[in-house]
């Protein structure tokens, strides 16, 4: 087996089992201490690949995965894109609704002024899990299969990282919701990352800000089910179909693209 497949599946085993194992304590506990694992849980793909990382080739390789935080140096366009992009599908598939429907559907309460300071807030924290998904494992699933089967597997991967949200109702408003709709979403999702990932010299920042404009424009148009208790199911809402559609025609685009790309020199530089 090759080594950066060896390396891979060792960060995905190890990954899920501290993610798994401190959501599972954080969901048996009371009291404000119960949030600690949680974090835990939440940061567990920059540790892994960290500690992986270290194993590997030392301080110089940890040093160098760290540095792609600190890419900036970047065209404004990818800024802009990274932010807007989710959201401008989200509106999209306001107006695919409108037509379809014939009645546009429920918009989400947040001043876009909040959005933003909450992107601006919250993209230093997504250097947590873009660490681990982006930085480390991404390059080498990349040298293996190519950069668009490996945006996909990362995605799938991604996706079912965050299955114990779905059945805890702590966890937010992904409880009861549709994983097969999350799953669907996150993977297009995924693949637009990569795609930007590539096209900005493997920036942690850029897919790092990509990922806090997720988080926090995805409710302009909620997708939502309210009241839904079957995370198995396929029953969601006409606009969170109409989203992984849309996600999939851009994503396809993304994959064309990236037929011939890889992001091997990437993980070779996280080696050196």
């Amino acid at each position: 087996m090759p080594s950066v497949l060896r390396q891979s599946i060792a960060f995905f085993v190890l990954t899920y089992a501290v993610t798994w194992s401190m959501w599972f304590a954080w969901a048996q506990m009371a009291g404000a201490g119960r949030w600690f694992p949680f974090y835990v849980g939440v940061f567990a793909p920059a540790l892994v690949a960290l500690g992986l990382t270290w194993k590997e080739k030392g301080e110089p390789g940890v040093r160098a995965l760290l540095a792609r935080i600190f890419r900036w140096q970047v065209n404004g366009r990818w800024y802009l894109f990274a932010i807007v992009y989710l959201a401008t599908i989200k509106l999209l598939a306001a107006v695919a609704h409108r037509a379809i429907a014939g009645e546009w559907p429920r918009f989400g309460p947040e001043p876009w002024l909040f959005m933003v300071a909450a992107i601006l807030i919250s993209t230093w924290v997504q250097a947590g899990e873009e660490l681990g998904w982006r930085g480390y494992a991404m390059p080498r699933l990349s040298a293996r299969f190519g950069l668009g089967a490996a945006s996909v597997i990362v995605g799938i991967l991604w996706a079912s990282w965050h299955l114990p949200l779905f059945f805890n109702p702590a966890g937010g408003d992904t409880y009861g919701q549709s994983f097969p709709l999350y799953l669907s979403q996150v993977t297009a999702v995924s693949v637009a990352m990569a795609w930007l990932y590539w096209r900005t010299g493997g920036s942690l920042l850029l897919v790092m800000l990509f990922h806090a404009a997720v988080n926090n424009t995805k409710d302009i148009v909620p997708s939502a089910v309210p009241g839904a208790t079957n995370s198995l199911s396929f029953n969601a809402s006409l606009v969170g179909w109409l989203t992984v559609v849309l996600l999939w025609i851009c994503a396809a685009w993304f994959l064309v693209r990236m037929r011939h790309a890889t992001l091997e020199l990437l993980a070779e530089r996280s080696e050196a």
